[in-house]
């Protein structure tokens, strides 16, 4: 049995889509390059798989259009304590620009992740922004915040499983195999969400404004009157969002 590359795909997303093994695939395929793959392109089917089923994509809530990739102050300066409600809390034209914000958090995530990797990570950000409709800004201070950009972070379950560069609800790990394709499903999972819980976007359209949706990210529920409330999860992780994204510096941040 055969399939047909379709835009976005990886070897990895494909063993997902079709429910086969990724190892299995790669056996199927030992003359293609998963690195390389090209829209039309024709790969082997390990046994098992179905053929080309109708494409499922993630849910959207974007145009391609990177938002919060224009605009946007240079940062710098000390860390606020932010507290109370989300109008107590920057407003997003004030965040420094992206561009501040890759090159400082880009430092970071080189301590957890090889050039290839971190490159894979700015590219995932991207796409995955533009695919969502979710703030570039935003998707880069939470992968920092939750695992430094650590693609091999462990996976942490509180009753909840948490994987991956943001530790999604029950979503994908990093796959040596395929570290391309693994990042970006991390990206998406945190982003737009898992079968099995929310993401930043659907959080966003939820709560109407990035600190709630943080908090709800956090804890799972929201105190409006006061961000700072952990709700059984940790209390100042929207106060360091904030300070992330204006491009403050702190000590051991």
């Amino acid at each position: 049995m055969s399939y047909t590359i379709q835009s976005g795909d990886t070897f990895w997303a494909i063993s997902q889509k079709l429910g086969i093994s990724l190892d299995a695939l790669l056996a199927a395929n030992p003359g293609v390059n998963p690195s390389a793959l090209q829209v039309g392109q024709v790969i082997n089917l390990p046994g098992g798989g179905n053929n080309n089923p109708p494409p499922q994509p993630p849910p959207s809530g974007g145009n391609g259009k990177i938002v919060g990739a224009e605009g946007g102050s240079n940062g710098g300066g000390g860390y606020e304590n932010y507290s109370g409600p989300a109008s107590n809390f920057p407003d997003p034209s004030q965040w420094a620009s992206y561009q501040a914000l890759w090159a400082q958090n880009s430092r970071l995530i080189h301590f957890n992740a090889n050039d290839q990797e971190v490159e894979f990570i700015h590219k995932a950000i991207e796409t995955v922004s533009g695919d969502s409709g979710v703030d570039v800004r935003a998707i880069l201070c939470i992968i920092v915040q939750e695992s430094g950009g650590n693609p091999r972070i462990p996976t942490t379950n509180n009753g909840v499983r948490n994987p991956g560069l943001m530790q999604s609800h029950n979503g994908a790990e990093f796959n040596p195999a395929d570290p391309q394709g693994s990042i970006l499903q991390m990206v998406r999972d945190g982003t737009q969400g898992t079968r099995d819980g929310d993401g930043l976007m659907q959080l966003l359209n939820k709560y109407g404004n990035y600190y709630e949706a943080f908090r709800g990210y956090n804890s799972g529920s929201v105190n409006k009157a006061d961000l700072n409330d952990p709700v059984g999860a940790t209390g100042d992780y929207v106060q360091k969002a904030a300070n992330r994204l204006m491009g403050h510096t702190w000590p051991n941040m």
